[in-house]
């Protein structure tokens, strides 16, 4: 594609808009919230109250930015798993990542004492330890090719953790720890602070970085690993720089929200439908987009009800519906 052609013209403008929706998504969602009064805190406010200010500093700013966060490294992650498998109906939990971290952070609740940080800690080395043995196992099996030996090791590694999270939950306590095990896995950022944003910023950026400067590969690797090969690519390797950088910077994030599903799924049926299948656009697209609806379905949670509405529960609302209205509409056919 020719720099100076209509089309990479128009694409870049979409992009642009993106950014400044999601700018000024996220400037507006400093005023929005329940203090002083529900929905929306007026500028005069924000300026002569110092509660207002010590609020909108210390706990809507670092939420906002961990939402914007979690929706972009959720829709990019599924982006690549998408084209990585060539299969529109990946999501970031398909290698035993989001069992993996609901996993860990059970036996953080119990065994571990449930501080936040041993919550989080826990979750990120499990989730991590799911894809682990996902590629593990994917290297045993002794049939088929290298996507479908990844495909049927995220089931099983998902599913032992599965039962292994039934277990945990089994052993609770019913009154105090399967509670918290429970709330956990809804979703949610009410306690972030800006310790937990530096906590997991590194990580999350390098991989989006990572993501973002091999986006011209996923178009190869999209092709298959026969084909790709033949046109010189190193697609093991490449594939396995792509997924780690993905899959990580989703586990900690994971870690730090719980189980917030849905966004890796619908939001790249979105930009597909925006930006068309080369990753050129639609990983930078799903970034934008992912960080939008992460933002807003946060502000949702925050501000619909007096008591916060868990983030996962919504996000699978929304996203389940919109995802029956984009396959209503789709012309590609899932396989």
């Amino acid at each position: 594609m020719k720099p100076t052609s209509g089309l990479w013209v128009k694409q870049h403008q979409k992009i642009f808009l993106l950014l400044i929706l999601l700018l000024v998504m996220m400037a507006a969602s400093i005023f929005i919230g329940r203090y002083p009064k529900p929905f929306w805190m007026p500028i005069h406010v924000l300026i002569e109250d110092d509660m207002a200010q010590r609020l909108v500093w210390l706990l809507r700013l670092p939420r906002i930015l961990t939402a914007a966060l979690l929706g972009a490294t959720l829709a990019v992650c599924g982006t690549v798993l998408q084209m990585i498998f060539r299969n529109p109906i990946v999501e970031p939990g398909f290698l035993g990542v989001s069992q993996g971290a609901a996993f860990g952070a059970a036996v953080a609740i119990l065994w571990l004492g449930g501080g936040r940080l041993t919550v989080e800690l826990s979750a990120s080395l499990f989730a991590l330890l799911g894809l682990a043995g996902s590629f593990i196992l994917a290297r045993t099996i002794k049939f088929g090719g290298w996507v479908l030996r990844l495909i049927l090791s995220g089931i099983v590694v998902s599913a032992l953790f599965s039962s292994g999270l039934g277990v945990l939950k089994y052993l609770a306590d019913p009154l105090t720890q399967l509670q918290e095990i429970t709330f956990w896995l809804l979703g949610g950022l009410w306690s972030v602070t800006w310790k937990d944003l530096l906590y997991v910023a590194p990580v999350v950026l390098i991989g989006l970085l990572v993501v973002y400067l091999m986006r011209w590969r996923l178009n190869v690797l999209a092709l298959g690993q026969d084909t790709a090969f033949s046109l010189g690519a190193e697609t093991n390797r490449e594939r396995l720089v792509l997924l780690i950088a993905a899959v990580s910077a989703t586990a900690v994030l994971t870690a730090l929200s719980g189980i917030v599903g849905w966004i890796g799924l619908i939001v790249p049926q979105i930009t597909r439908q925006l930006f068309g299948p080369s990753g050129q656009f639609t990983v930078p697209g799903s970034m934008l987009i992912g960080a939008i609806f992460g933002v807003v379905c946060d502000n949702l949670a925050r501000t619909l009800l007096a008591g916060e509405i868990p983030l996962g529960i919504l996000t699978s609302l929304i996203g389940a519906l919109l995802f029956v209205v984009i396959i209503n509409r789709s012309r590609i056919k899932l396989r």
